[in-house]
């Protein structure tokens, strides 16, 4: 599974989830990209975005598209290290064009 991490999530999630492919969107060069352009480019490359920005689900529409969202409760690096067995969790389950939010412990 190929995973995008938004600009806004820590980058030390990426050492946490071996087994996957994962890319920032820093690395991507797309890391100035707004919401829709930056959907739509990872939609081309990826099957899975994780992002801590919680107004993602309601600014696009994402029942068309393959891309699926991990909406994380926070960027704080110490609470999303925590997160990682929910992270893991949702990255097994998430279908195309769905959407997990990943509740605070």
């Amino acid at each position: 599974m190929k995973v995008l991490l938004d600009h806004c999530v820590p980058r030390p999630l990426l050492k946490h989830l071996q087994g996957f492919d994962v890319k920032t969107a820093r690395a991507m060069r797309w890391d100035e990209l707004d919401n829709g352009f930056l959907i739509a480019q990872a939609e081309a490359a990826f099957d899975v975005m994780i992002t801590a920005d919680q107004n993602i689900r309601y600014q696009q529409t994402l029942a068309s598209r393959k891309l699926a969202l991990i909406i994380l409760p926070t960027n704080y690096t110490p609470t999303v290290i925590a997160l990682i067995p929910q992270i893991r969790a949702a990255l097994e389950v998430i279908q195309p064009g769905g959407w997990i939010e990943i509740a605070m412990p």
